[in-house]
């Protein structure tokens, strides 16, 4: 088989697919538009999130027997139009699951107890106790929206500090040893502290807005670390400033490029939300981290050579 290999990974997907017999060709650089006039020749496709693989694109693959996307968000890819085309689908949710949930859990800490800004303070020459007092994870009821590999991974972690986790899931029975499924009535009615474990899609564009916060009981600190557009940055600023939010860990931002790779456009929100001393952003790195990275193309490479070695 044939497999073209679009952005750079981890060597060991190269090395386990030659042993195999795989033909490779590697092609970090062409545009779009290059790719498409020679996909046809191609059985396999292994993706990040370079090049959008719409129905343009997967037409004009007329041999794609798979698309390998090393990560777990699927959403560059037409999925309607891929399946329709009997192309198979594999992504590596398992590879960067406890990268997220740890990345989740720091990220927590540091808001929750003024780390970062008490940091600066004190090398600035700044010695201030009480205006730092810090708020414990120990008791809090934390609500996850998602519990597939990150959730549920997450969970695993807080309920180590004592929180009581429940999570809403549009899949029924999940409900394991470190959380609880719940409607998302009850989880608005319970949690002190929200995160999002989910894809985007359709249904999950803008889940978390202004009518969402509104009928949250508690106010609450709130995580990010699926995808930007699953929240209105608009209503969550407004939340923050009026204290309904009382903190924002964010990963993933509304404005982000489609390619993960910088910010497409600024504005006041964000200027909020990178000046605010209740938000803690960082550039869409919760999956990666030095061990994510080889077991996210370890995970890719397995499952390729299992399905079609």
């Amino acid at each position: 088989m044939r497999i073209l290999l679009l952005d750079k990974n981890h060597p060991l997907i190269t090395e386990q697919l030659l042993e195999k017999n795989f033909i490779l060709e590697e092609d970090f650089t062409s545009s779009y538009d290059e790719v498409c006039r020679k996909i046809e020749n191609y059985d396999g496709v292994i993706i990040r999130s370079r090049i959008p693989l719409d129905k343009n694109f997967l037409e004009r693959a007329k041999n794609l027997k798979f698309i390998a996307r090393v990560g777990a968000g699927m959403e560059n890819i037409n999925i309607p139009v891929a399946e329709k085309l009997g192309i198979q689908l594999i992504n590596s949710p398992e590879g960067n699951r406890d990268s997220v949930a740890e990345h989740v859990v720091g990220m927590l800490l540091v808001l929750m107890n003024r780390l970062f800004i008490a940091s600066q303070e004190v090398k600035n020459g700044i010695w201030l106790r009480e205006e730092n007092r810090g708020d414990e994870l120990l008791g809090k009821t934390v609500g996850l929206i998602g519990y597939g590999n990150m959730g549920k991974a997450t969970a695993k972690r807080l309920s180590g500090f004592g929180c009581t986790v429940i999570f809403h899931d549009i899949l029924p029975g999940l409900s394991d040893e470190y959380a609880t499924q719940v409607s998302l009535e009850e989880l608005k009615d319970r949690a002190e502290v929200l995160s999002l474990h989910i894809p985007l899609t359709e249904e999950s564009y803008y889940l978390i807005d202004g009518s969402f916060i509104s009928e949250m009981k508690n106010d609450f600190y709130f995580i990010n670390t699926a995808r930007g557009k699953n929240v209105e940055t608009k209503s969550l600023v407004e939340a923050m400033r009026s204290g309904r939010v009382k903190g924002a860990c964010l990963d993933v931002l509304e404005y982000e490029k489609s390619s993960f790779e910088n910010l497409e456009t600024e504005n006041e929100n964000l200027k909020y939300l990178l000046e605010s001393e209740k938000a803690i952003v960082t550039p869409h790195i919760a999956g990666w981290t030095c061990q994510s990275k080889e077991k996210l193309a370890q995970v890719i490479a397995d499952k390729i050579i299992a399905g079609f070695a």
